[in-house]
């Protein structure tokens, strides 16, 4: 944190008023790590930096965050790992006013398991502002994703998926959504309000993907669904609240298989 290292995250503390803390003026990104190493840090980086643009925040120094990673990657005695930045506005006011600064900048590691293969989703009651402030970036003020995620495991499931205000399938609490009909691969475009997602960033990148905007009744027709993050990468959708999908899924397997072999050979794509 802000340039030290802690082997105990109960030592590192920040500030009573900082910002991140009292209104959530901060970004952050969540990143992958494997035995090589952190996953695309550079899409992660470059994303923190628009996110920050955004609220007004300064720039973080990107150097400075490489350095933090390889820091706390050293020495570490497990091969999967969750590795997490945060950046925020600093010490502020109690009040939604610009905070004074300087930014608060920390990176974290903790073990981490795979997602399993296939999950089940629910639709959420809530709806994305497509418009909105904070629509495409990756804010500290998560409160929104943290209800969505605490109603999908009351039903039994790991994700929640948002619509828009004008009733288009968005994105989940921490994921991005792909449909697939027949051949065809289909996302929500960004001007539906998703993040712009790193896994769904390569998967566009890897594979031909339409964009496209779908309503709920559309998009449960899919032959395929899968749900896609850092952490989860490629994962088939089994249910969709009360819809059962088919346990065939040869393109959502393609892709998974894919996904998992390409780190290998490139770290930082």
């Amino acid at each position: 944190m802000n340039g030290r290292l802690y082997d105990d995250p109960r030592e590192a503390t920040v500030t009573g008023t900082d910002h991140g803390l009292l209104v959530g003026d901060g970004v952050f990104e969540t990143l992958k790590v494997t035995e090589q190493g952190a996953f695309a840090v550079r899409r992660h980086l470059n994303r923190m930096s628009r996110s920050a643009a955004a609220l007004g925040l300064p720039a973080p120094d990107q150097a400075l965050i490489r350095e933090a990673i390889d820091a706390v990657l050293e020495g570490r005695d497990f091969a999967r790992g969750k590795l997490r930045i945060t950046y925020t506005g600093g010490r502020g006011p109690l009040g939604s006013e610009a905070a004074y600064g300087p930014p608060t900048l920390i990176v974290a590691l903790t073990p981490a398991i795979a997602a399993p293969p296939l999950t089940s989703i629910v639709t959420a009651p809530w709806t994305r502002n497509e418009r909105g402030a904070l629509t495409g970036v990756k804010s500290t003020s998560y409160a929104e994703n943290v209800r969505g995620l605490g109603y999908a495991a009351e039903r039994g499931a790991s994700e929640a998926i948002f619509l828009n205000t004008v009733g288009h399938v968005c994105e989940g609490t921490g994921t991005n959504i792909f449909l697939v009909f027949g051949d065809t691969i289909v996302t929500p475009p960004l001007s539906s309000g998703p993040l712009a997602g790193i896994t769904r960033e390569l998967i566009m990148k890897w594979s031909s993907v339409e964009e496209r905007v779908l309503t709920l009744e559309e998009a449960k027709r899919a032959d395929e669904v899968f749900i896609t993050s850092s952490m989860r990468d490629i994962q088939g959708v089994e249910r969709w609240d009360d819809l059962i999908f088919s346990p065939m899924r040869p393109i959502t397997d393609a892709l998974a298989a894919t996904f998992a072999q390409r780190p290998q050979a490139d770290l930082d794509p």
